[in-house]
């Protein structure tokens, strides 16, 4: 469809790993062995959480949450890069698209604000223990973990708002494995400059408000921790807090390089390889890190399969 001296489109093709060709069943088959690990270690993180009181205070509140929006964030990318490894028909739709990057963000955003919801958590357990019970309450807790969420829904939807009412006329090829910002907004035509600014200062509000709020609270935390005159103390309270510190880590170090960088400082190819990490092999490693990192959740595991083997 045409509109003036611009094309309306109304399906992009996601051209993905077009350019290896001979890697496209081996791909598949990684990338689905990672999905069903990552959906797999995150049920088993939300199942344990529920079934055992033992974990039923805020800090498994907040995994849970987490690794429901893990679950969500890489299903609404992964299927349908999957589909398109196996598939001559790379097409989505313009709506398919659009809806594509709503959820992406929604669920990537949603998680930037619950990771600073949860370092909260740990710097009220650590800092301050004997008011922790009154701080953490679950009016807090199902609060802070509700404003994740809400914060995530009304961020995604100005970003996608303001990428989908631009006019896209120069190709209907996305150099990526999903609907991103940045191959996206090198398709609109016109002068862009002005869309481009605002998604990078919503982008740059919603990574740098939690990441300030998160190191306040870990400068807290060490702090406290360093005036500990127990050294178990110090290492018992360090080790509640190092499994949200590596992912915290892992989160936002890809996502700062993804999306608070220059449009030309990566090539394509780059691009997708940092995207990777974000969306497929991060979501992955998360359960591994709070499982393997946190005992109470290991001996709730074990506690799980003792009480099933003796049914």
């Amino acid at each position: 469809m045409t509109g003036g001296n611009h094309t309306v489109q109304t399906k992009f093709i996601l051209l993905g790993f077009f350019n290896l060709p001979t890697l496209q069943h081996l791909l598949f088959s990684v990338f689905l062995s990672t999905y069903l690990i990552t959906v797999t270690g995150n049920v088993l993180i939300i199942l344990l959480t529920l079934a055992d009181l033992a974990l039923h205070i805020p800090m498994y509140y907040f995994l849970r949450n987490l690794s429901f929006l893990e679950i969500c964030y890489t299903s609404v990318i992964i299927p349908k890069m999957l589909a398109n490894l196996l598939s001559k028909d790379k097409t989505i739709s313009f709506i398919g698209c659009a809806v594509q990057t709503y959820f992406t963000f929604f669920f990537g955003g949603s998680e930037c604000f619950l990771l600073a919801s949860m370092a909260y958590d740990r710097y009220a357990a650590i800092c301050k223990p004997l008011h922790y019970p009154m701080i953490m309450n679950r009016k807090v807790s199902t609060g802070l973990a509700a404003g994740s969420w809400l914060n995530g829904l009304l961020m995604s939807f100005g970003i996608t708002s303001m990428l989908f009412t631009l006019p896209f006329c120069r190709s209907h090829e996305i150099n990526h494995f999903f609907c991103d910002i940045p191959p996206l907004l090198k398709l609109a035509c016109g002068d862009t400059s002005r869309n481009e600014m605002a998604v990078f200062m919503l982008a740059l509000l919603v990574v740098t408000f939690p990441f300030v709020l998160i190191l306040m609270s870990y400068i807290c935390i060490i702090s406290t921790i360093l005036r500990m005159p127990s050294g178990e103390g110090r290492r018992k309270s360090f080790s509640t807090c190092s499994s949200h510190l590596m992912v915290v880590m892992l989160f936002y170090g890809f996502g700062c390089v993804l999306y608070l960088k220059p449009n030309s400082s990566f090539s394509p190819n780059t691009d997708k390889f940092f995207s990777l990490f974000y969306t497929v092999i991060t979501p992955t490693l998360n359960p591994i890190i709070y499982s393997l990192r946190n005992k109470e959740v290991k001996c709730a595991f074990w506690r799980m399969v003792r009480r099933r083997r003796f049914r």
